[in-house]
């Protein structure tokens, strides 16, 4: 019986580690991020210190992430890292509305909307 439950154990053993060598577990998935931030890049060092990204970005532009639109009027959108709603001002522009699939800004009496493509 003790024979028995020693095999299945150096069974189980080889299968579950053993197995991953033989199918190439050590190299690293592919991960396409296209032109966005790697998720699994930590943010963090080890003690806690945030690290910097390197990311190119001139402060004024403007870079709609995502949104929420709600037709009572209760809309946000993620606009360069920050989540905002109607009034809230980001990188010198204030937001004007909120619609499904658009932001519409107004800076200095000029309007301008950035509309929003679904990814493929």
């Amino acid at each position: 019986m003790l024979k028995n439950n020693f095999r299945t154990a150096i069974f189980f053993v080889f299968c579950t580690f053993g197995l991953s060598f033989l199918i190439g577990a050590d190299e690293q998935p592919a991960y396409n991020a296209k032109g966005r931030r790697d998720p699994f890049t930590p943010l963090v060092t080890s003690d806690g210190r945030l690290l910097k990204l390197d990311i190119d970005e001139k402060p004024s532009a403007l870079r709609v992430e995502g949104l929420i639109h709600d037709e009572a009027g209760l809309s946000y959108a993620i606009v360069n890292g920050a989540i905002v709603k109607v009034g809230d001002a980001v990188a010198g522009y204030q937001i004007l509305k909120i619609e499904t699939n658009k932001v519409v800004f107004i800076k200095d009496g000029q309007i301008s909307q950035i509309v929003i493509k679904k990814e493929e």
